[in-house]
């Protein structure tokens, strides 16, 4: 029995001492959840927030200026801004503006074909003119060169500080062509006449940059006259008939099928020489055209497989596409031409019925080294008597023996042929089938306007005066009688329109901080919109490699149903409303907010324009009133500053104005002295108020300045405001050069100032703020190791007390981050116990103190090094279970302007050749071996091909176009502090969120003992859209609506088909060549 107690003793004694241990770890474990209090973190932040909230207003001045425009208040008309009125008004000035430009062509185009009318053609003729390449050239012994007399170049700020001639134009003829070809000669001789015209224009509309003619002879007349510089190899590659505005002021809008041999006798440098070939095809092709390639031999073979009997449009990303499928065409077998005709016949045809081409020309473009028979039967059955689809034949090598049945194909079917023996002789050859297509709009006499879409110029070297522009463009028409049936096309004449120059039309003030205009072309693509992106690197002009132009599908993404593109396409007029994720900062915050978009045409252009107007404060417009004596003295203030890309006054119309700045041109304007200058009259009246209103905080800040007790450590640095009519102040606490960001608020910070398409980054964020509160952030830096030393903080201006009421101006100051960041670690050491010792200090090891910003940037951190990261990099638990608990949102948001690295295979293979002037090069060492007499393709072409097809390949990094997903963060608003606690592999990780009073910022207090190594830390870096084999082929098929060019010349009834190539050496059998002449007869 006491053997049983005992051992019933022992057995509660380890009940015991087992509940005793189990109750300690119970409550270590609940002790490190409860280790950090809440009311401690509250306190810190508290602190923390009134004393940085007191530093940011007391030196940007936000309470004097709120209340000064609260004086005014009764002053005020504020009026909801009728968006339909507002960008049919601004559709207008747009016609305005781009009817000015298109008459300064008309007037060329005149002046050019009554030129060409009064001359005749001298084969013998001698003429000097100025050569673009070779002017202001010597040779050894000082002497000017052949061309290239004296031309007076001199810097002209109009046209990017380049040396140009304002009194007279050059010419530049393409490094293939010789310079004086009797042909080229006449042609400049005629031409010199449009020299007046040029100066005439310019003095007419000084708005007008680059005006030039375009010859079908190939040479370029460009006005003013500049030096153009050959690139490393003495080659200058443009041509202007290569160039979209040429093509589409020439040509009629075509369905084009390509097809090319690839036979057994195609090998070696044939087929080079046909890839070639085909790519120059690819380059006079446009977004209006749409096209196919397809291979044959006994077979068929769809360069690319997926798109089997259709035809894509000729976009640039679609011809590129097809490029790199060349590499891969390979010759063997039998050339079967019959089966090949018949399908592109087909394929035409069903094409045309779905309605989705160009429903206007139509082509064959044969590329062989020779053809067994005419295959007339095949165009008796799809092509005559109408003779509906062009036949272009392209012979490749120097055989002749099947020359007759291509010459007969093309003059029996309205096309051309031409035989194609070297790479040099590509190009020339394949301009030939433009002059034929052109013939029927050239006999109708039609100068039909053209406009481009968006493009990157990079006409001269070392891409300076690189910018996004425009080109209206007419054609030149041969106005003899005795040749109108030939249709001959003298070329092209354009001038150039920035897309600076559209955002002029566009008063930025009535958009509201958020908003912004757009236009978009028929075909659905960007002309102008502040979200399109064409150059690359931050701080350098680069054009990205492959540019092409970006659909508004593409930068209004959330809009899935294309209900606002389809609508602009098809040239509407109406309003669409939609909730948008904008991006900010770099791309790296994003603001969500609903808007509402209106939109128009552009009578006389392709054109349509749009307006998006964001919901709330961007609705609404004031307009304040005050004396013009009032307004001029507020103006003379030292501080004031104006946003130099808004035009409140035209100060392009007349030279002497050009180097006036825009508060010069205001100031003149006003008191009288400039009776020429065209200003905006509201916007200017909105000038003076703001100046009038925001003027007593000048006299606030030299306050603050001359105070030496205030500011002894110098830690806030720049006081600044804006306002709503881009008029600007700005106060130095410091010294110039004791700047620690000397960009700020200079031309150099683009993000920062007033553009011609946004508000300064502190302005639109403080906007969305809640009113009275201060938005802070460190700026971003595009280089790692420089990380920013300051924080900004900005707070807005409001008229009223509701969402209603506009924001009127936004001020704010920047201040040093070692600054910043010594006020919040003193409020992190106070405590509310008597005695003066804190149970818990950011000092402490356990735990880690974080200062974030409401898109989860680190503004003070323990370790500085983590300054400007993602929180989530840093503590990828806390913010995964904040994401969690749903105090942060994740967005998804996507770039479809992305450039991405990417290893590609590359040698000096084929597709090198496909640079016409590569291959001009290439083809000098083929000439050569022409001289042995065995040459074509066996021996020496293996030789060729071992030279140059068959280095070894090797891996180089690219940057390529690609699609991207990324997210970005945004703390929940309502969400004002939060506990939680992470349950790691062997511990529970606690934390504390608390926000830092009237900011846009956080403290978070983590608990630094346990570890959750496991947990991932959440990145922002964007991940590349990688489409699967068949979401490709859709991608391609998919056609968005386009609207087709209002003009089309396909065919006319006087043309004269019989100028097609090589006729005089036609031996085809002549009831070949009657037979569809006789069709023709008896189909009537």
């Amino acid at each position: 029995m006491l053997e049983n107690l005992n051992l019933l003793r022992a057995f509660w004694g380890l009940l015991f001492i087992f509940w005793t241990a189990f109750n300690t770890a119970l409550v270590d474990v609940v002790g490190s959840e409860q280790q950090i209090p809440l009311s401690v973190v509250k306190l810190w932040a508290s602190a923390f927030g009134g004393e940085i909230k007191s530093i940011a207003a007391k030196y940007s001045g936000s309470q004097l200026l709120q209340k000064k425009y609260k004086e005014y208040e009764k002053d005020v008309a504020i009026e909801e801004i009728d968006g339909l009125q507002l960008v049919k008004k601004l559709a207008k000035n747009m016609e305005e503006m781009f009817h000015k430009k298109s008459e300064a062509v008309r007037r060329l185009v005149e002046a050019a074909e009554d030129a060409y009318l009064k001359h005749e053609f001298d084969a013998d003729l001698q003429y000097e003119y100025f050569n673009a390449v070779l002017i202001n050239e010597r040779d050894e012994e000082g002497n000017y060169l052949e061309l290239g007399k004296e031309f007076i170049l001199v810097p002209n700020d109009h046209f990017n500080n380049l040396p140009v001639n304002i009194s007279l134009s050059d010419v530049q003829v393409p490094t293939n062509m010789y310079n004086k070809d009797p042909a080229i000669v006449n042609g400049v001789y005629w031409s010199e006449s449009l020299n007046k015209v040029f100066v005439d224009n310019f003095d007419r509309d000084p708005s007008l940059i680059w005006q030039y003619f375009g010859s079908a002879k190939g040479f370029f007349r460009q006005y003013p006259g500049i030096k153009w510089e050959p690139d490393e190899n003495g080659v200058i590659a443009f041509d202007c008939r290569n160039r979209k505005w040429y093509i589409q002021a020439a040509t009629s809008p075509k369905d084009v099928v390509i097809l090319v041999d690839v036979s057994g006798s195609m090998k070696g440098l044939r087929l080079t020489i046909a890839k070639q070939t085909v790519s120059s095809i690819l380059d006079t092709l446009g977004d209006d055209d749409f096209f196919n390639i397809i291979a044959y031999n006994e077979e068929l073979h769809y360069v690319e497989p997926c798109l089997n009997g259709t035809l894509v449009q000729a976009d640039r990303a679609n011809k590129e596409h097809f490029r790199e499928h060349l590499d891969k065409l390979f010759a063997k077998g039998i050339g079967m031409l019959d089966i090949a005709l018949n399908e592109a016949f087909n394929t035409l045809n069903e094409f045309n019925h779905t309605g989705q081409g160009s429903i206007c020309s139509q082509a064959i473009m044969l590329i062989t080294d020779g053809a067994v028979d005419t295959y007339d039967t095949i165009f008796a059955k799809y092509n005559w008597p109408d003779r509906k689809v062009r036949i272009f034949t392209y012979l490749i090598g120097r055989e002749a023996a099947f020359a007759d049945n291509l010459k007969w194909m093309a003059c029996a079917n309205k096309g051309f042929f031409t035989q194609i023996s070297t790479l040099a002789d590509v190009q020339e050859n394949v301009m030939e089938y433009l002059h034929v297509l052109s013939r029927p709009k050239v006999i109708d006499q039609e100068h039909d306007v053209v406009w481009t879409e968006a493009y990157i110029d990079s006409t001269l070297a070392d891409d300076q005066g690189l910018v996004l522009m425009t080109t209206v463009a007419m054609p030149v028409f041969s106005k003899q009688n005795e040749t109108r049936s030939k249709g001959i096309l003298l070329g092209v004449v354009g001038t150039d329109v920035p897309v600076k120059e559209l955002l002029k039309t566009i008063p930025k003030y009535k958009l509201g901080i958020h908003g912004y205009a757009f236009a978009i072309t028929n075909n659905g693509y960007i002309l102008t919109h502040p979200e399109l992106r064409p150059l690359y690197e931050e701080g350098k002009k680069r054009r990205k490699p492959n540019y092409s132009s970006v659909d508004l599908s593409e930068v209004e993404w959330e809009d899935r149903d294309d209900v606002l593109r389809n609508a602009m396409v098809n040239r509407k007029t109406g309003k669409f409303s939609m909730e948008v994720k904008k991006t900010v900062d770099k791309g790296k915050r994003v603001l969500v907010m609903t808007n509402d978009y209106y939109y128009t045409d552009i009578k006389g252009t392709p054109f349509s324009l749009g307006v998006a107007l964001s919901r709330g404060h961007g609705k609404y417009f004031f307009r304040g009133n005050v004396t013009v004596e009032e307004g001029l003295h507020d103006l003379e203030h030292p501080d004031v500053s104006l946003a130099d890309e808004w035009s409140y006054c035209n100060t392009d119309l007349h030279p002497e104005h050009r180097q006036m700045t825009q508060l010069e041109a205001i100031k003149r304007y006003l008191t009288g002295k400039e009776p020429l200058l065209q200003c905006d009259k509201e916007l200017i009246q909105e000038v003076l108020f703001d100046a009038v209103v925001s003027a007593p905080i000048e006299a606030y800040w030299t306050s603050l300045a001359l105070n030496k007790s205030e500011n002894s450590d110098k830690g806030v640095e720049v006081a600044f405001l804006g306002t709503r009519t881009g008029l600007s102040r700005i106060n130095l606490f410091v010294g110039p050069e004791q700047l620690t960001n000397q960009d700020f608020l200079t031309a150099e910070d683009k993000e920062n100032i007033f553009n011609a398409d946004h508000f300064p980054l502190w302005y639109r964020r403080a906007a969305e703020q809640i009113p009275g509160s201060f938005v802070y952030s460190i700026p971003f830096s595009t280089e790692t190791a420089n990380k920013s030393n300051v924080v900004t903080a900005s707070t807005a201006i409001q008229l009223l007390d509701d969402r209603k009421s506009p924001v009127v101006a936004a001020v704010g100051i920047q201040m040093k981050l070692d600054f910043f960041q010594r006020k919040f670690w003193t409020a992190s050491r106070q405590c509310a116990s008597l005695d003066g010792r804190c149970a818990i200090s950011c000092d402490d090891e356990s735990i880690s103190c974080y200062l974030i910003d409401n898109n989860g940037f680190i503004l003070v951190s323990e370790d500085y090094r983590q300054t400007g990261n993602f929180f989530g990099e840093v503590e990828g638990a806390v913010m995964n279970k904040l994401l969690t608990m749903g105090s942060f949102k994740r967005i998804t948001l996507y770039d479809y302007q992305a450039m991405c690295r990417t290893n590609k295979e590359s040698s000096d293979s084929a597709h090198s050749l496909l640079d016409p002037y590569n291959a001009f090069f290439a083809a000098v060492k083929w000439i050569m071996t022409e001289l042995v007499l065995f040459l074509v393709e066996f021996n020496l072409c293996s030789w060729w091909h071992s030279d140059l097809t068959a280095k070894a390949q090797r891996l180089k990094q690219t940057l390529e176009p690609c699609d991207t997903e990324y997210p970005a963060f945004v703390s929940e608003r309502t969400i004002k502090e939060t506990t939680g606690s992470i349950a790691c592999d062997d511990c529970f990780k606690s934390f504390v969120i608390q926000q830092i009073p009237s900011s846009n910022l956080f403290m978070v207090v983590v608990d630094n003992e346990c570890f959750c190594d496991s947990v991932q830390p959440i990145t922002m870096a964007p991940i590349e859209i990688r489409y699967i084999e068949s979401l490709k082929c859709e991608r391609l098929k998919s056609q968005k609506i386009r609207r087709r060019p209002e003009s089309c010349h396909g065919f006319h009834p006087e043309e004269n088909a019989r100028e097609c190539g090589g006729v005089p050496g036609l031996r085809a059998k002549p009831p070949f060549v009657l037979l569809p002449l006789l069709l023709t007869i008896f189909s009537r």
